[in-house]
């Protein structure tokens, strides 16, 4: 056992201990006692029992356990709970779990965003599971007037060493009224019964079945159907409409205009166009029609760019120098004068949409008095103050739940469809569902940036690395960790970041910045290996020796003995060095959202064309909450990574996006997915850290790096599939 101290944040959680209500909501049901029978386990309990503010217990045993972050494909709805379960000792295999709304009176850090749920909740996750447990056990003290210590806990039973036993619920009202103790024991890592363990998505029986459980899904007595007509190009607003055709559609209710400016703009309010026209009507299909019968005249309100324009952009701004430099170590100007050899690269990439498979919707129902809010919500805290700057109401006149989510990677960090669907709730005087059709939401903007990146490395006669040099820009914010690898490694290294801006409206696309960096830096790494004459495996592992033994600068925020470790790993599990005939690998290994991550990608020729065989792939995330769940997500971020760094574009023509749906944006298929994704997880004890975005930004380097042994063709430039490499 390791004592922890439950003043650890003690103010909030008992703030949140006193309050029995809403929450996201997921519940337990196990053993009532030893040997209960069925219906005991099954019926619902006559009265519920609040023993902290995760966690009410019924009278039969039934529990509940809250749980407040949003669920969007990462498993948190399974993971979360697996940790409070473990600690307060049950059995998972009769859990069930609910989700419900926004409260942060109860709790912190609603959000599902930089894989941060289990990270930042690990300790507070513990914490609630082990006082629940803690009071229990005093309360069976109490009855049967015995020290605490003579007590043990099993499957959600409390037992005697006289033999005598009791369930959870038999004591869940004497539990009500324990003083929380100062100290409670959290279990030690080798004890742990249910942590480590695979357990399915608890949600997806309800999936399969199509029972509701998505914002798409929402049916309320007297809701309409809203969509909205926003401008067609950036730089564009709206000038005029006639709607006397679209009102002439049977169902159509009304057709306006909304703005859904909030007075205070907050960073989650990223939005191109606040301005919309607004259809009203009855059905889904009947708004869609209406839509079409609209006459809509738009104005030019600034600059209409072209993709050759934020090309031309970003080009300067990596040209020059920017007025500081985010880092310096050194003389790299110095370094680079006497240099024997230079290797310098761009590198580019270009906008994204996110596309989630879910549409992008959202209800609102907007009173006098109250808004309620329901859907698909990333940030459903910032959401809520935005609306409360949007309507002029106080924040705890709006209740927001939360649904799951067919999707998010970042786009539903940004609540503009909720302010939308609260805007026109509030012009209709109706409950709506406001829906996007796919064209809606991939012309929106809300893009992965735009990016482009100059490496240069200088080599002395001994192909040592003497320098590195790294000058990057991108839409709304250059895209260069300045503290991260190769920083620490060499002696003379400066990093630039430059912005440009632009009308386009950009955003958080999975695993930011990242997603881009890490394919061109660890494209980079291994031409400069080859130029050195060197293994890339062994070249990035004498720079983490470097960084381990005689590091340069005090910011290196990354751990290089870790970043090694899950670079000897795929090495040795992958046998690197083993020629496989006919297969070309490439390698890559990355730090991000806490975690390292280390790829190997095979690839073999067919008809010509590359096709990925195999990727190999080490992750160091410190404790693995749930395994299955975890390669999942693995898994999950190879395919994705691999997919729109060969195939994903948004090219802009007139301020107006050349693509619209999926006919002209390509995603990647399912012939085209890797044959087989091996994964090994470092096992080290540290406490969890991000997993639902690591795996995607080494994969674009390692793929690079593989394609270019099979073809002998080296990429710069996202999508790979249009420099000629195709995968079939």
């Amino acid at each position: 056992m390791t004592l922890i101290r439950t003043k650890y944040n003690r103010r909030s959680f008992l703030k949140l201990s006193s309050a029995a209500g809403g929450g996201v909501m997921i519940g337990f049901s196990w053993l009532a006692s030893c040997k209960p029978a069925a219906e005991e386990i099954t019926s619902v309990p006559e009265e519920w029992f609040d023993i902290n503010a995760f966690i009410k217990i019924g009278d039969n045993g039934l529990v509940t356990i809250m749980s407040p972050n949003p669920e969007i494909g990462q498993n948190v709805k399974t993971s979360m709970p697996m940790i409070v379960a473990e600690e307060l000792d049950v059995d998972w295999k009769n859990v069930t779990v609910e989700q419900a709304p926004l409260n942060t009176e109860l709790y912190k850090r609603q959000l599902a965003g930089g894989s941060q749920s289990i990270r930042r909740g690990w300790q507070s996750l513990r914490m609630a599971g082990a006082t629940g447990r803690r009071v229990l056990l005093e309360a069976a003290a109490q009855k049967w007037q015995v020290p605490v210590s003579e007590l043990t806990t099993d499957k959600g039973i409390i037992s005697h060493n006289s033999g005598k036993s009791l369930g959870y619920g038999e004591v869940a009202s004497l539990a009500t009224s324990v003083e929380i103790p100062e100290e409670v024991d959290v279990k030690d890592i080798k004890d742990f019964k249910l942590i480590g363990t695979d357990v399915r998505n608890v949600d997806a029986p309800k999936i399969v079945t199509g029972q509701p459980l998505f914002g798409l899904d929402l049916k309320r007595d007297g809701m309409l159907i809203a969509m909205i007509v926003h401008p067609p190009a950036f730089g564009m607003k709206l000038m005029s409409f006639d709607a006397t055709d679209a009102l002439a559609v049977p169902g159509i209710k009304d057709v306006f205009k909304v703005n859904t400016a909030p007075e205070e703009k907050q960073w989650s309010d990223t939005n191109a166009f606040t301005e919309l026209v607004a259809v009203v009507g009855e059905s889904t299909w009947q708004v869609m029609k209406a839509k079409k019968a609209l006459t809509v005249e738009w104005e030019k309100d600034s600059a209409l760019e072209a993709s050759e324009d934020h090309e031309r952009k970003l080009q300067q701004a990596i040209s020059k120098a920017p007025s500081e430099a985010a880092r310096k170590d050194g003389d790299p100007n110095k370094a680079f004068s006497k240099a024997a050899r230079i290797i310098e690269k761009t590198y580019s990439a270009p906008f994204l949409a996110h596309n989630t498979m879910e549409p992008m919707n959202f209800f609102a129902h907007v009173t006098e008095d109250t808004a309620e809010l329901v859907g698909p919500i990333q940030t459903p805290e910032y959401l809520r103050k935005s609306v409360s700057s949007l309507l002029g109401m106080a924040e705890d006149k709006i209740k927001i739940d939360m649904t799951r989510m067919g999707g998010g990677f970042g786009r539903r960090l940004y609540g503009n469809f909720g302010m939308e669907a609260v805007a026109i709730s509030k012009q209709a005087k109706a409950p709506i569902k406001l829906v996007y059709t796919r064209e809606d939401d991939m012309t929106q903007g809300t893009y992965r940036p735009a990016y482009k990146i100059t490496y240069r490395a200088a080599l002395d006669d001994n192909n040592t690395l003497t320098a590195f040099h790294i000058r990057g820009a991108g839409i709304h914010g250059g895209p260069v960790f300045a503290n991260r690898f190769p920083a620490g490694t060499v002696d003379n290294y400066l990093a630039e970041n430059q912005n440009v801006d632009s009308n386009i409206s950009t955003g958080a696309w999975r695993a930011p910045r990242s997603n881009f960096v890490a394919g061109a830096e660890q494209s980079f790494i291994d031409e400069v290996a080859e130029e050195a004459g060197k293994d890339p495996v062994d070249f990035r592992l004498a720079l983490f020796d470097r960084a381990i033994n005689n590091p340069v600068g005090d910011d290196n925020d990354y751990d290089p003995e870790r970043y090694a470790g899950v670079l000897r790993l795929v090495k040795e599990k992958a046998k690197w060095g083993q020629g496989i005939p006919g297969v070309s690998r490439g390698i890559s290994a990355y730090y991000c959202h806490n975690s390292y991550v280390a790829q190997v990608v095979d690839v073999m020729m067919e008809k010509g064309r590359p096709r990925v065989k195999k990727v190999w792939c080490a992750v160091d995330c410190g404790i693995v909450i749930n395994p299955i769940a975890a390669k999942n997500q693995i898994e999950g971020g190879i395919i994705d990574g691999i997919g729109h760094a060969m195939y994903s574009n948004i090219t802009v023509k007139n301020g107006a996006p050349d693509q619209s749906n999926f006919d002209r944006y390509r995603l990647i298929r399912q012939r085209e997915a890797p044959l087989e994704i091996e994964t090994f997880f470092v096992e080290n004890g540290i406490d969890p850290t991000g997993l639902g975005e690591p795996s995607l930004p080494p994969i674009m380097g390692a793929l690079a790096n593989a394609l270019y042994k099979a073809t002998g063709k080296r990429v710069y430039k996202q999508p790979f599939s249009q420099q000629d490499i195709v995968l079939g």
